[in-house]
């Protein structure tokens, strides 16, 4: 396929593609502007300064795995256009950088659709000085748009699967040229530079997973271990949960709940749940499976309501066997207090979720069978004795409460895992680095 052939398709699918961006947009919640002017790369009001560091970062995920390089790349002077295609990423982009945006440091925009007139407009309008994409986000009419104004590209901490690999060889020459236009690409593994490579990419180097430079928020790690000290409980996260996954773990939940009741122990005396889906979408519908399975719970946003750390916010924690996470960016505040974690979106084929965070808190983790995503992480973590992969949700909440009880095997592994994270750090410095390389050729 060559990229008039894409570009026809890609029109005459237009309405399809449309809607379905509109029914995902409804499901999620949130602003998404599916049919928004900025979207078809029409954009209202004068045009800004044009030599910003341009960082696409698609969705949620890569918006997290983002922020440490972003934040790089601002302390290095540079100001930063910082785009997305999903509202939950512009919305976290939003918060982490609400400081930068405000100072003129940085601003956000919507990832034009890859039609040729769109992408185009989008170039001509911001002129960035040079553009990085995160992990796999490669479009062709975007890749040739910024290669025809001459915008240098990286695509960085990227990922490349089988199946990706599959399917970028079946569209023939047209991915191949758009892998062959980055200046330079950074590989998380090696596996993923071979399959770069194959898809076309040339100058592939390995620099390693942008998650491991993560910056945890010390201060609401802080408040979460203040917290979890002051309920006094055995705790679990059963963190980034996804579709399908949230009725798993209730009824899991609530065989060991009815088993410790039966064994006389008081619900204060319990290891208490913390449930937090990936998703601010599902969160009422957590909350429904948990209403039905006859669960008690306290949403984390009625914590902060009785003010957080405070006495009425320890006290509704006192006899609830769980607690609902319905807050974003709080991860770190999550994973402070608790003393081990389940990482969801791997106990259903979904590939799994990050759960690098966790580690670097010195948690014990549990993954299910399903981590494609995450595959060198996943094997080199096992490695290293920083986690533990099961096949299913009620394994997961079984062998959690046996390492609550267990303190030297919490401990190990705990220490195993902040360890693996320090070894594998440096991914954000190596790219910079080379992004300053290539803007100074």
């Amino acid at each position: 396929m060559n990229r008039f052939l894409y570009s026809a398709l890609i029109r005459a699918l237009s309405p399809a593609l449309l809607a379905w961006m509109a029914l995902r947009a409804r499901r999620a919640g949130g602003r998404w502007e599916v049919c928004g002017a900025s979207r078809f790369g029409r954009f209202p009001g004068p045009a800004p300064t044009p030599g910003a560091i341009w960082i696409h970062a698609v969705s949620l995920g890569e918006t997290r795995a983002a922020q440490p390089f972003v934040r790089a790349v601002l302390d290095r002077g540079h100001r930063v256009l910082l785009t997305h295609l999903t509202a939950t990423g512009r919305a976290e982009g939003a918060r982490a950088f609400a400081v930068d945006i405000a100072e003129g440091r940085l601003a956000q925009d919507w990832l034009p659709y890859d039609f040729p007139g769109a992408t185009r407009r989008f170039i001509a309008r911001h002129r960035p000085r040079a553009g990085v994409l995160i992990e796999r986000e490669v479009w062709p009419n975007l890749v040739h748009a910024a290669a025809s104004a001459g915008v240098p590209m990286i695509l960085a901490s990227a990922r490349m699967s089988d199946a990706s690999l599959r399917r970028s060889l079946r569209m023939g020459r047209i991915m191949r040229e758009a892998y062959g236009r980055f200046q330079a690409v950074y590989a998380q593994s090696l596996r993923d530079a071979g399959r770069l490579e194959r898809a076309g990419a040339l100058a592939v180097r390995v620099s390693g997973n942008f998650k491991f430079d993560v910056r945890l928020d010390t201060e609401r790690v802080a408040r979460g271990r203040a917290f979890a000290a002051r309920v006094g409980r055995k705790t679990v996260a059963i963190a980034s949960t996804r579709e399908g996954e949230d009725a798993l773990f209730v009824q899991a939940m609530r065989h060991q709940i009815e088993r410790a009741s039966q064994q006389g122990v008081e619900p204060g005396d319990q290891v208490l749940f913390y449930l937090i889906p990936r998703h601010p979408a599902r969160f009422d519908e957590a909350a429904d499976h948990l209403q039905r399975a006859g669960l008690s719970f306290v949403r984390r946003s009625e914590l902060i309501e009785l003010g957080d750390g405070g006495t009425s916010a320890v006290r509704a924690c006192r006899d609830v066997s769980v607690v609902l996470g319905d807050t974003l960016g709080e991860m770190p505040w999550y994973y402070a207090a608790c003393q081990v974690a389940i990482v969801g979106g791997s106990f259903a084929p979904l590939g799994g979720q990050n759960f690098i965070e966790a580690s670097a808190l010195g948690l014990p983790v549990l993954v299910g069978p399903h981590t494609g995503n995450f595959e060198q992480a996943v094997a080199d973590a096992l490695e290293a004795g920083a986690i533990e992969r099961v096949d299913d949700a009620d394994q997961a909440v079984q062998r959690a409460l046996q390492w609550l009880d267990d303190p030297r095997c919490l401990a190990r592994m705990g220490e195993a895992g902040s360890y693996w994270v320090r070894q594998h750090a440096g991914a954000v410095a190596r790219v910079v680095n080379g992004l300053e390389d290539l803007l100074a050729s």
